[in-house]
């Protein structure tokens, strides 16, 4: 899904401010953590690097191929945005290094981690007043 909005949505999502990222438990409860996320508005992807071991990544992971249902939202003052969809675990070394370097553009160079991953979230719902 194309994310298709105007220049103030493209802003608010990449200038740098920092996101949480909601995932889902086996028992259906929420797991919510502080994230930096990179939006790719023409794939619709959002992206998050973490680590192998991170409870985040380890859900994501053992929901397997088809993923599970994550949510990232930023809040700046009263102006709010949610990209909800399905969150796979990418570790191949190309779509890490991808996700490193759109990280670096928005944030700060990441450092050196050998057990870096990537959670990728096919976003098929936008929420907000961003």
């Amino acid at each position: 899904m194309e994310i298709d909005r105007d220049a103030d949505f493209r802003a608010f999502w990449t200038e740098r401010r920092l996101a949480s990222l909601t995932t889902v438990r086996p028992d259906g409860t929420p797991h919510v953590s502080a994230v930096g996320v990179t939006v790719d508005f023409e794939t619709g992807l959002a992206r998050v690097i973490t680590f192998a071991s991170a409870v985040k990544a380890r859900l994501v992971r053992a929901a397997g191929d088809g993923g599970i249902p994550a949510a990232v939202c930023q809040v700046e003052g009263r102006t709010w945005s949610t990209l909800e969809g399905r969150a796979i675990l990418r570790d191949d070394p190309e779509s890490v290094r991808d996700a490193e370097n759109r990280y670096a553009a928005r944030y700060r160079v990441p450092k050196p981690n050998p057990q870096r991953v990537v959670l990728e979230i096919a976003v098929n719902r936008i929420l907000g007043n961003a």
